[in-house]
């Protein structure tokens, strides 16, 4: 029987011992159903799940839900929206009880008074003018003048069919203003003409996202086996899909094949008591889905299928480190 420590020299057992004890256990929340942005392709307003649910306006019973979260076992709060920042009292709920990230377009800022230590990602959507023509706006030119150098934030920035070949001058202006990026796929879930993916060009934007990872290992929080994974949609010869993804809510998981899973997830809609089906849209086909921390805890719930080999077993501690330190587990 293949052991952790048989397939592992000293160096990759260390860093094994870093992320074994995390036990890290997410759900997500829709902090409301607002957004100072209406970007095509944000699965949230695409899907409907804006008018899903009426927003809880009253914040004790915002405290009162989150406390039972904790006992529920959720460590890792992962506030979406919406835009989180327009109601920033509700993220102080989540922030004081439990760590928190908070997922902005970084149109306004978070008061570091407020919030010293909390993780923020902000969406990028591709160059400035994908931004213009998928989001209406310039984002980066805002969002890097509110956290230029700030330890506690970093651009998630996802790639477009129209970014292929041209991905690093974005890298370089985000190691530029003292910021961290990691990369994901767009899913085009509006069908918006040139930003649907063909296989030459998620075969190409793989092979760029590696070389860029060789030359910027500093600034890129990624793994060339996340790379793969992502623009294959294939882990250990499986296909990605609704029979695999580890991201449905819990109590709407009907799945008779029993696939690993996120323990206790759930996605919960900002009245507290409505859920949806998994991290992204009921709308969207799981055949089709980038969604790159879907993909990510596809790898990590699947760690014993990666002790086949010592290199498996290595590509799946890259993934892990690298969602641990996106969420502030451990250091970049």
């Amino acid at each position: 029987m293949k052991t952790v420590s048989s397939l592992l020299d000293q160096q990759w057992y260390a860093r094994y011992k870093a992320i074994s004890k995390l036990n890290i256990r997410s759900s997500i929340y829709d902090v409301t159903n607002r957004c100072n942005l209406r970007c095509k392709g944000c699965f949230f307003f695409s899907s409907g799940e804006h008018e899903a649910a009426k927003e809880q306006m009253d914040i004790s019973e915002w405290e009162a839900f989150i406390d039972r979260e904790k006992e529920r076992g959720v460590n890792l709060a992962i506030l979406i929206g919406g835009e989180p920042t327009l109601c920033l009292d509700r993220v102080e709920a989540f922030y004081k009880r439990m760590p928190t990230f908070v997922a902005t377009n970084g149109l306004i800022k978070v008061p570091r008074e407020r919030f010293p230590d909390m993780m923020v990602g902000i969406s990028l959507w591709g160059s400035s003018d994908d931004e213009k023509t998928l989001r209406g706006k310039d984002t980066f030119a805002i969002s890097s003048r509110h956290y230029e150098g700030d330890p506690h934030v970093y651009y998630l920035l996802t790639i477009t069919p129209k970014l292929v070949g041209n991905i690093e001058p974005i890298i370089q202006k985000i190691r530029n203003v003292g910021l961290k990026v990691h990369m994901q796929l767009l899913s085009n879930d509006e069908g918006v003409d040139g930003f649907s993916w063909t296989e030459h060009e998620l075969a190409a934007v793989c092979q760029e996202m590696d070389e860029l990872l060789d030359r910027y290992p500093d600034t890129l929080v990624s793994s060339k086996y996340y790379h793969k994974i992502i623009t294959t949609g294939i882990m250990l010869g499986r296909p990605f899909g609704w029979a695999e993804c580890p991201s449905v809510t819990q109590p709407l998981d009907d799945r008779k094949n029993n696939p690993k899973r996120l323990t206790n997830f759930i996605r919960w809609a900002s009245d507290l008591k409505t859920m949806h089906r998994c991290c992204t849209s009921e709308t969207r086909d799981c055949k089709t889905c980038k969604d790159g921390a879907a993909h990510m805890s596809w790898v990590m719930v699947n760690k014993r299928a990666h002790m086949n080999s010592t290199q498996d077993l290595q590509n799946w501690i890259t993934v892990y480190e690298m969602f641990a330190k996106l969420y502030q587990f451990i250091p970049w």
